[in-house]
């Protein structure tokens, strides 16, 4: 992005990252891949959840596995791609890319949780911090077992390491990003307090209630609902 003499030049550009960001990060890969994949609609099942920890309940590891490198490789790219106008324009589209994820225009804003493009978009932006996290998951993961503990966890120190590393105007992003992320994760936290949260390999606890209660109606027993989504 040419140097800004004022806002009026650098708003429409920083506008621009923004939107660019949103549109690609509001790609909902668990829904398609489900849809072409022959599995149905993934909202209709397990938590409704868009991402991949719920398109796994279909029984494919391979959609799974899609969703999580699409829910990923979004944000990085948006962030990627906007870098080529400069640092401000990067910042704003893993912003949007990310906003994008957890509020999806197609989908009347109900996305997904954002794990996967927050380290998509912490990858684009400094990739040391991205291998921070993913040593903090990783070490939490098997400790505790919980991946949405682990999450949780991981997103709170990104922020200080970006600190660490001097990379401040990143970790006031990434600050944001966080808060939002553990916003999503509300009904998790509950039930990690009160000692109800599913375990990874564990898939005897109810749905999140925040996730599927508008896909409820479409459900012909909530008690095959599920959840510990953290993706």
């Amino acid at each position: 992005m040419p140097d800004p003499i004022h806002w009026g030049v650098a708003l429409p550009y920083l506008f621009m990252a923004l939107a660019f960001g949103y549109l690609l990060g509001s790609t909902p890969f668990g829904l398609v891949l489900t849809k072409f994949g022959g599995m149905g609609d993934v909202r209709k099942i397990g938590s409704g959840n868009i991402g991949a920890t719920n398109v796994l309940r279909t029984g494919s590891k391979k959609l799974a596995a899609l969703t999580l490198l699409g829910d990923m490789l979004k944000g990085t790219l948006a962030v990627l791609i906007a870098k080529e106008w400069g640092p401000d324009t990067a910042l704003l589209a893993g912003m949007g890319a990310f906003l994008g994820h957890l509020f999806p225009f197609w989908l009347k804003f109900k996305g997904g949780k954002g794990v996967a493009t927050y380290i998509g978009v912490v990858l684009g932006l400094y990739w040391p911090a991205f291998l921070l996290f993913a040593l903090v998951w990783l070490a939490c993961a098997y400790l505790t077992r919980y991946s949405s503990l682990s999450a949780l966890i991981a997103s709170a120190l990104t922020p200080f390491a970006l600190l660490g590393f001097g990379e401040w105007q990143l970790a006031e992003l990434v600050a944001v990003l966080t808060a939002l992320l553990w916003i999503k994760h509300k009904a998790n936290i509950m039930r990690l307090l009160d000692g109800t949260e599913s375990k990874i390999g564990q898939n005897d606890q109810p749905a999140d209630d925040d996730d599927a209660t508008d896909q409820a109606e479409n459900l012909a027993s909530d008690t095959s609902k599920q959840d510990g989504d953290s993706l």
